[in-house]
């Protein structure tokens, strides 16, 4: 009796055990599985401002610029130095210069012409002093030689016939020559001062050489007429278009440069049809340089253009764009025309907004939907989309604070 009950609570020992291990192995098995770590990334969800933006890539352009020329009043002009493209300037400082030598010659010759004429004036205004005296010595004496013979006429009640008729003839011929020298004292006086007047313009025209190749001369450096940056213009010379470089020789009126003005930069892009009902003038803008990665700028739409333009850069069939212009609020001496820029338009906020990555949307049998962590697995739960902001997605329904969303389609096998 007594072994029969040793062997009964051997087995009842025996079977409290394996149920004591198999209730551990249960809330061990249980507690893991409550525990179990998602298989993809996940984000839990907070309500929040919901920025409605449109992105797009822009250049920076100036509206303003000034063009540095060669100057015209020369031949050819040899380039020695010229200003490196892209470089900063400051007012007063050297774009171009050019060789002198031949312009510095012209101007010793220029002025020897000069000198040369302003001498004939003086010799030809002496000479007209000379022809004038001696023509005025003739006349008188001429008029006197005229006194003379109307004196000797006057006698001819006292003279012979004879002797009368010599005065007269003497009379009339005294008066032919002081016709004739008045004529050749006005005539003189005429080529005097035509010569005169020949002599000056020539001395006019070799001060205008001698004003001319100065001026030339004063040019063969040329200066900025402000601080910013230099852009070289490419001109064709040759079989290839190209900036001008130190030892070309540039033509007279040649472009070499353009300066921007920095006040006028702007930001210049091209907005799709689509989205240009959402943008409005003075809307606040983000933009930043892809060269300036530091800091960001603000701005406002300036301009936005009232007619659609085609888009040759955007490939067949070419889209057609509206133009943006945006004003920048800050200004930076790095910033430079070509530069390439993100800018940002904030059309919309929405506060108090539940929003998920865009990545963390799917479309399941027809319909858009958000896999949820529920402890130990994903749930597969219907969503409604209100709007998609860049890589962000407005939710209007189906999901809640706290939830937690994969990022990633869950199952999806690797």
């Amino acid at each position: 009796m007594i072994e029969s009950i040793s062997k009964l609570w051997a087995t009842h020992k025996a079977w409290i055990v394996v149920g004591a291990l198999v209730i551990y192995s249960s809330v061990l098995v249980a507690a893991r599985y409550t525990n179990k770590t998602p298989s993809v990334p996940t984000l839990v969800l907070k309500r929040g401002d919901f920025i409605d933006s449109l992105q797009f890539r822009g250049e920076v352009k100036a509206l303003k610029s000034i063009s540095i020329d060669v100057p015209n009043d020369a031949g050819d002009f040899q380039i020695l130095k010229i200003a490196q493209d892209g470089s900063s300037i400051k007012q007063g400082d050297v774009i171009a210069e050019f060789d002198k030598t031949s312009t510095e010659q012209n101007l010793a010759q220029y002025r020897t012409g000069l000198k040369s004429a302003q001498a004939e004036i003086e010799q030809a205004r002496a000479q007209a002093r000379l022809t004038e005296e001696d023509d005025r010595t003739a006349v008188m004496k001429a008029q006197f030689d005229v006194d003379s013979a109307k004196l000797d006429v006057s006698k001819q009640e006292v003279v012979s016939k004879i002797e009368g008729g010599e005065a007269k003839l003497k009379l009339a011929d005294a008066e032919q020559k002081l016709v004739e020298v008045k004529q050749t004292l006005q005539s003189d006086r005429i080529s005097s001062k035509s010569t005169i007047d020949s002599t000056i313009k020539a001395s006019e025209k070799a001060a205008y050489d001698v004003q001319r190749a100065e001026h030339a001369l004063g040019g063969m450096e040329i200066k900025s007429p402000l601080t910013g940056m230099i852009s070289l213009v490419s001109v064709w010379h040759g079989n290839s278009a190209s900036p001008f470089k130190p030892g070309d020789k540039a033509w007279p009126g040649a472009p070499l440069a353009e300066i921007p003005d920095i006040s006028t930069l702007r930001i210049s892009a091209r907005v799709e049809e689509t989205e240009r009902s959402r943008l409005a003038l003075q809307q606040p803008a983000t933009v930043h340089m892809d060269a300036i990665s530091d800091r960001d700028f603000t701005g406002k739409l300036e301009q936005i253009s009232t007619i659609a333009t085609s888009d040759f850069t955007g490939g067949w069939p070419f889209p057609r764009n509206f133009d943006l212009k945006i004003a920048l609020d800050q200004q930076d001496p790095r910033l430079k025309p070509g530069m390439t820029a993100q800018v940002t338009v904030v059309v919309e906020k929405i506060p108090d907004a539940l929003a998920i990555p865009v990545q963390a949307s799917f479309q399941k049998s027809g319909q858009t939907v958000a896999y949820i962590w529920s402890g130990s697995k994903f749930e597969e739960r219907a969503i409604e989309i209100g709007r998609r902001s860049g890589d962000r997605i407005l939710i209007l329904n189906g999901l809640s604070p706290d939830d937690r969303v994969a990022l990633a389609d869950p199952t999806t096998k690797e």
